[in-house]
Formats: C-alpha cells, sequence, structure tokens
C-alpha cells in the first residue's frame, strides 16, 4: 500500500512568510500570534518536511539559504491562491462581504475616498476595506505579489497584465490667481499655458505626466526648482504667485482651493482629462465582484 507523502501545511508556509517579512523570530511569532518556540518548532517541521535546510541558524542575524528564499515566494503564492480561494467563494455567497485590500494613489485618495467610503459602509456593511496609499508603481508591484486585490489608479498606464473597469473621466482646468492675465480669459489654450510658469507634482506622480498630456502642453521646460510633492502643496505655490497649475475636477470638488485667492479656467481642448479606473489581476476569481465594486465606486462618486 503506497504512504502519503507529507505535505507542508499553510500554517507552516504563513510562518516562514512572517519571518522573511519581518527578519525577526520574535517578530514574525508576534505577528502571527503564537510564542516564538512555537513559530521556530512550525519551522522546523517545514524542513523536516522539505527535507533541507531553509534558514540559516548559523548567523546572528535571520538569514535565509537559497532554497528558503524560493520556497517563501512559492509559499507566498500558495498563501495568496489559498485566500483568493476563500475570498471567492464568500464573492459567489454574497458579493463585497470578505475582504479587498484596495490600493489607491495620492492625487486620488484624498479626494475620491471621503465620497465613496460612507456609501459603501451603508450598502455593504460586511465588506472589509484594507486601503493603501502609495505611487502607482509601487501599488502595481504589490497588486502583481498579490499583497493588495485592486487598485483605483489614474490611465493611461502601463499596467501589465490587469483588467479595468473604467470609473469615470476627471477633468484638468488651469488653477490661477485671480488677479492673473489669463483670469480675464473665459478659457485657456495650451499655448497661453505654455507661456506661464507652469508649476507641476514632481516626478514619479502619474498626474504629471496625464495633465501635460491631456492638456496638450507638451514636454517644455518647467518650474522644476519648485515643483511640489502633492496637491495641497502646489496650490499653496500657485497662492502664493509662483505660477500656474493643472488640477483635477476630483480635487476641485473636494474644497482644495477653498481659502486661497485662486480660480479656474477650462482648458481649450476636446477631452482634458484623465481616466479613473479600478485595476485587478487578470484571471482572478474574484472578477465578478471587483465589476460589482467598481460600479458601486462609480454610483457613488457622481
Amino acid at each position: 500500500m503506497q504512504t502519503m507523502e507529507a505535505l507542508p501545511t499553510l500554517k507552516q508556509l504563513r510562518h516562514l512568510v512572517a519571518l522573511a517579512d519581518n527578519r525577526h523570530f520574535g517578530k514574525a511569532a508576534k505577528a502571527c500570534l503564537v510564542t516564538q518556540s512555537t513559530l521556530s518548532a512550525s519551522l522546523k517541521e517545514l524542513e523536516d518536511v522539505l527535507q533541507a535546510p531553509l534558514v540559516d541558524r548559523t548567523n546572528r542575524r535571520v538569514a535565509f539559504t537559497p532554497l528558503g528564499e524560493a520556497t517563501v515566494e512559492r509559499a507566498r503564492r500558495l498563501l495568496e491562491d489559498t485566500q483568493a480561494l476563500v475570498h471567492a467563494a464568500q464573492g459567489e455567497r454574497a458579493p463585497l462581504t470578505g475582504t479587498v485590500r484596495l490600493g489607491v494613489i495620492p492625487t486620488i485618495g484624498p479626494f475620491l475616498l471621503p465620497r465613496i467610503l460612507p456609501g459603501l459602509r451603508k450598502a455593504w456593511p460586511k465588506l472589509k476595506l484594507y486601503l493603501r496609499e502609495d505611487q502607482t508603481d509601487p501599488l502595481l508591484e504589490q497588486l502583481h505579489a498579490g499583497r493588495l486585490d485592486a487598485l483605483v489608479l489614474a490611465l493611461p498606464y502601463d499596467c501589465g497584465n490587469v483588467e479595468t473597469a473604467l470609473l469615470f473621466k476627471d477633468r484638468f482646468s488651469l488653477a490661477l490667481r485671480r488677479g492673473h492675465p489669463l483670469a480675464r480669459q473665459a478659457q485657456a489654450t495650451p499655448a497661453a499655458i505654455r507661456k506661464e510658469t507652469l508649476l507641476l507634482l514632481q516626478d514619479g506622480h502619474c498626474l504629471r505626466d496625464h495633465a501635460l498630456s491631456a492638456c496638450r502642453v507638451g514636454d517644455k521646460p518647467h518650474a522644476d526648482a519648485f515643483e511640489a510633492t502633492s496637491l495641497h502643496t502646489l496650490v499653496q505655490m500657485v497662492d502664493n504667485g509662483l505660477g500656474v497649475t493643472l488640477l483635477p475636477q476630483l480635487a476641485l470638488d473636494a474644497g482644495i482651493l477653498k481659502g486661497t485667492d485662486l480660480l479656474t479656467r477650462p482648458i481649450a481642448v476636446d477631452v482634458p482629462a484623465r481616466d479613473i479606473a479600478l485595476v485587478w489581476r487578470k484571471g482572478t476569481a474574484r472578477r465578478a465582484e471587483f465589476q460589482l465594486l467598481g460600479r458601486e465606486i462609480q454610483r457613488l462618486a457622481k
């Protein structure tokens, strides 16, 4: 009679990943809500099952063997697939009742989330929405690594192997002081904007490229010495007479100009806008649930 081969348990894999994330036995044990001795014993059991060392215990710091590093990455994928299986089953029984780890970029999150979160809590009280704010590239890296389930991003952007649901278009306007010569115009042309000191967010913020492209301003040299790290800082710089800027309607609707001496003018191009979309990994079992989430965000953002 053939005996069954011993296999790693999810608990052992979870302990291994926790050690990799924390690089400290005590911190990893705390993260897993177990004692350090329990975690150490669990890892030793995993090594016995695999019949190979995963952690180098001769060093004073936590160091993984080459096999250990590879096993950590496989363990992450297995745990993520297991979690996705549970979430998919929950979504089939009752959509938007489980956990969704949602990433959002800084030029969207502070302005969109206050509009949609109260409605989401009311309509879907069992939805556990965990939020992570970061720039686009780090969020995409976490999405493809399985550490985030979906993202709210501004498109176009090279997102890799994903599916998207367009939520709405976010128009850009020119923001300037009331006494500025362009304030006397009904709208601002790209040619007129190119003649101004145009203040922008620093490199790494996709809004910068989206604004320049959508408003057809081009890539002329801008006030690089005065780049801002947030839209609120950008507004304060314009309010202090350092130049003009391009702001999305999301921020304007949220009252970002409140308390300033600024006004806005529309841009004289067909659609000076970025696309705000919900993004998730292609092939996920939660596709229908994320499509529903997208429709809910779209409804609440109106």
